[in-house]
Formats: structure tokens, sequence, C-alpha cells
């Protein structure tokens, strides 16, 4: 099965400069231009081959224009101005952009204004709004493919490594301050952090990324600083990550991808680029198939679980090429309270995957066993 990342079936196009006109592209067949504003630039489309395969989708083009191609066959989509999300889009989400509208007083979010749209139909949806909420997730799908750039190989540019674990953890309790540590130390080691962009585990991992340099004196500082607010509901969680950003203004890179469908929760201030779905199942898979480098399983509940044995189907048939190291961060948690390391184990038993599962307590071990289990290409 192909990386849905990876392989294009047809041309879609962004951007002017570096994706069409310095190309020199003339073939427009098969080919999806998005939100292209081509009325600040003059072209001769009668030098462009145009059929009915060629979309255009957002694009702002003057109306004389787009009668002529659509006499030629061309087909043309607009999406409705007044929805609070941009069905089409050439880049991620930023927390600013989804934090926009947020005071301490009231949360008057883009983010949550997204989600209270998208609760209200999301159990029934009108063709067009599944139409729009469609193609907002393939513009974040394409835009997560420029930012990861796979390569001929079928790795990416970016070592991206998953990081797992449970929404509900606090602030204040070790397992999110050993995945602080964890995550600060795979940022250190040259590794791209992804997570599923909410509070708890997840916030630890985007955090840790964010912080990848910074002395174990202003690490405790950060602890302090954010232990005043432990968990997402709690008064001042926000502001405390916003005193953390003030602080460190030039953090590391990372990658969030988070979901509106389980409700509402509050941004990861930390990650750089989030890539906020509407399907949840688009969202999980996806984050398990750009995880190439590895995936780390912090202390979770049952999604967590869920997460786990989805992977583990991923390596057991090779899905995605390749098989990929699996690390879980909590013996207790998995050796004793759930035996789901054991059980995992004994799935994976004659499987390439049986030799890319470890289980520690120690953030260093992550990195060392990370690095010498290289995602490895499936044979035949």
């Amino acid at each position: 099965m192909e990386n849905k990342l990876k392989v294009q079936a047809c041309p879609v196009l962004h951007t002017i400069d570096n994706e069409w006109l310095l190309k020199g592209q003339k073939d427009l067949k098969n080919t999806t231009l998005v939100n292209l504003n081509l009325d600040e630039i003059s072209l001769n489309w009668e030098d462009f081959d145009v059929d009915a395969s060629t979309l255009f989708i957002g694009c702002r083009i003057a109306l004389e224009e787009e009668l002529s191609l659509r006499k030629r066959g061309v087909n043309f989509l607009y999406a409705p101005n007044d929805l609070p999300y941009r069905p089409l889009r050439n880049v991620l989400y930023s927390y600013e952009e989804l934090m926009e509208g947020y005071s301490p007083g009231k949360d008057n979010s883009v983010d949550l204004n997204i989600y209270r749209h998208f609760e209200y139909s999301r159990r029934c949806p009108s063709i067009n709004e599944a139409l729009w909420q469609r193609l907002h997730d393939f513009s974040i799908d394409e835009a997560l493919r420029r930012l990861l750039h796979f390569q001929e190989n079928g790795l990416t540019r970016r070592k991206s490594v998953g990081f797992m674990g449970g929404h509900s953890t606090g602030r204040d309790t070790d397992n999110y301050r050993r995945s602080v540590r964890t995550a600060k130390m795979l940022a250190e080691a040259g590794y791209f952090v992804v997570s599923g962009g909410g509070p708890g585990i997840m916030e630890a991992a985007n955090l840790g990324a964010y912080l990848a340099g910074i002395s174990e004196e202003e690490l405790q500082w950060v602890f302090d600083t954010l232990a005043a607010s432990p968990k997402y509901t709690d008064a001042g969680f926000h502001e405390a990550a916003y005193e953390v950003l003030e602080r460190f203004p030039d953090g590391n890179e990372s990658l969030a991808i988070p979901t509106w469908f389980y409700g509402h929760e509050p941004s990861n201030l930390f990650a750089t680029y989030i890539a906020k779905y509407f399907s949840n199942s688009i969202r999980e898979d996806t984050l398990l198939a750009i995880s190439l480098y590895g995936i780390v399983y912090a202390p979770g509940s049952a999604g967590t679980t869920q997460e786990i044995f989805q992977e583990a189907a991923q390596n057991h048939y090779v899905t995605y090429d390749f098989v990929s190291p699996m690390v879980f961060l909590g013996r207790e948690r998995y050796e004793i309270e759930t035996s789901l390391y054991p059980t995992l184990r004994q799935l994976a038993f004659g499987r390439r995957y049986f030799d890319y599962l470890s289980i520690t307590d120690e953030p260093g071990a992550v990195v060392e066993f990370l690095k010498s289990h290289p995602p490895v290409k499936a044979q035949g």
C-alpha cells in the first residue's frame, strides 16, 4: 500500500512562484489549481492545454477569463465566505491563528468557533458541508506533504518521531516531565517531534522539542511555571504556557496533528506547525504514517492503546513500506498494569518488527534505541 502523503495521483498547483509559472508549465490537464489569485497576473489562457480534467478551486480570476475557460470544459469550485474555517489552505495552522480571539475572560478563539460549527453538523452534515470539510482535510494533507518532503527512497527529509500518551496527564506529574525530557533529547538529537496536538503528554512532547538546548536550571523553571495550572481545565492554563513562550520566544520546531472530532481541547501552544483535521480517522492514520523514524508511547488510556495496535498492524503488514521502532516509555504502565508490551512482543514474534520493540523508563535510552534502529525498508 502506498503512503498517501508520498504519492500524488495528479499535479496540484498551490503557488504561482515555485510550482507553476517559473517552471513554464502549460499542460493543465489532470491538474487542480488551488487558492490562487490570478487577478494579479496577466496570462493568455489560449496558450494553456486544458479540458474537463482541469479544476480551479477557490481561485480568484476575472469573470471573462473564467467564462472563456468554462467554454473549453474547465471546472470551477468556490467555497462560501461565511464559514468559520477556510476549506482551501496553502499552509498548516499556527497556534496564533487558532488562538485568535482568545482572552482569559472569554474564549472566542477561531479554534473554538470552528469546533462549535463542526459539532452542530458532524453527525449528519449537508453534502456541501461534508465537501468543504473534506477539501479542508485534503489541503492539510498537501501542506504536510510539503513540510515533510518525501524523498525518492520513501523517507522524509525531516526524521519524524511520533509521541503518544494520555491527554489528561497533568503538568505536575512524573510522566509529563519524563515525556518533556524525552522529546527534548530527541529534538537535540535531530529528530522532528510529532504529537497528537492536545494537552497532557501531547503538550509535553511539543514542549520538550520546543525547549531543545535550554539548561537544566531553565527546564526546572518551566516545570515550576506550568505546574501552577496542571490540567487544561484549570484557570491560568494558557497563561502559564504564554509565560514560557515569552521567556523562550525562539523555540525549536515541532508538529502537532489534532482533531476537532473529540470536542474542544485547548490548542497546543508549543507546536510550530498544527495540522488540524475534521476527520479523526484520517488524522490518526496520518500521524502514524508519517512517524517513520519511530513512535514513543508514554502512559495513556484507551486512545493510546488503540494507537499502539494500529501502529503494530502497520508494522506487521509493512503497510507503508518501512518497519519503524516502537518504544514504550513506562514499564509500570505497559508491563505491570496492562501487560500491553508482553502481548505486543507475542504478536510480533517471528516478524521483522520484533526487534524494533523496546521498553524503558529512561529518556536517554529512547534516543539511543531510535538511533540504533532506523526505519528498515520492507523486503520484496
